[in-house]
């Protein structure tokens, strides 16, 4: 890489990294719900009927299928989301938000705004918001037409 890539490769992953942990923390403290909680409870709230497939949202959130299993049996031993069987097929399975997932993601969802507005959205202007999105959408599709 070049000096320039290098830096700019640098600083990215440390925002993420840095975001990523506060935005963690301070979910964890306000709402009890971790980052991964908080993954899965949006899909889920996302999804139509709020079920997803389970290996469907094992993708969406870029997880492998022993984490999506241990993550949402945890999940469901709360109380915030059920594991149902696909009629359909023997081997596949759903899962769906609760009413106390769905309580929970309600109240956590204007901390996690608050969080994302005053460590990000604060600091960047509207035309760097814009190029990031532009980025990201790029990368992202990108990466959507990779094999995982």
């Amino acid at each position: 890489m070049t000096a320039e890539e290098q830096h700019a490769w640098r600083s990215f992953v440390r925002l993420h990294e840095r975001l990523g942990g506060r935005l963690s923390r301070l979910l964890q403290a306000e709402s009890k719900l971790s980052a991964a909680d908080y993954a899965v409870l949006v899909n889920l709230t996302d999804a139509p009927d709020g079920r997803q497939r389970f290996l469907d949202l094992a993708r969406s959130v870029e997880w492998e299928k022993s984490r999506m299993s241990h993550h949402i049996a945890r999940m469901a031993k709360r109380g915030l989301v059920a594991r149902e069987e696909c009629p359909e097929d023997g081997r596949g399975a759903f899962v769906v938000i609760t009413e106390e997932g769905r309580a929970a993601i309600e109240a956590a969802a204007p901390l996690h705004v608050e969080a994302v507005r005053s460590l990000f959205l604060d600091h960047v202007t509207p035309a760097e918001l814009r190029t990031l999105a532009r980025v990201a959408d790029r990368v992202v599709e990108h990466l959507d037409e990779e094999p995982a």
